[in-house]
């Protein structure tokens, strides 16, 4: 039997992923929602995500869904499960420039990383793209300097 994944989601009573999937074959649209046993507010999500995609019973259905995507989704549960809000976890998935990645744990940082590598890979320009460009040179013209208060007290000695 074939699948292809639509849509994936969330539930939190009971804690389950929940997948929208279309049946190739008869083309009819179903929903099955898969428990997350065995997962806490300690877990880890990454581990988590890969014994649930590898699980004979649901290996089939979620073949079309990405480890990094199962990933997201079980972070999800284990922050509501932490006492997090939705729009917490959420917003931790997006990259904030300003962010100071220093204060950031171990795992966060990891997916911190990883996205940035992802956005990366997407925004990055191969030879076999239609708009590559060899040897691009660019002409940055200087804006005018700033005067600093330490860089003039400096110069009155000397």
């Amino acid at each position: 039997m074939s699948f292809e994944a639509k849509r994936c989601g969330v539930q939190f009573t009971p804690p389950s992923i929940v997948l929208i999937y279309e049946h190739k074959e008869t083309k009819h649209v179903r929903k099955r929602i898969i428990p997350v046993r065995n997962f806490s507010k300690y877990s880890d999500y990454s581990m988590a995500a890969e014994s649930l995609k590898n699980h004979p019973r649901h290996r089939d259905y979620l073949e079309g869904v990405s480890q990094s995507q199962l990933e997201k989704l079980h972070i999800i549960l284990r922050d509501h499960m932490q006492g997090f809000s939705l729009e917490h976890s959420l917003a931790s998935f997006s990259l904030d420039p300003d962010e100071d990645l220093n204060k950031l744990d171990d795992d966060e940082l990891a997916r911190k990383k990883g996205q940035m590598d992802e956005l990366f890979e997407k925004n990055r320009k191969r030879k076999d793209d239609p708009d590559f460009v060899y040897d691009v040179e660019m002409d940055f013209t200087k804006t005018a300097e700033e005067n600093c208060s330490w860089d003039d007290e400096s110069d009155d000695g000397f």
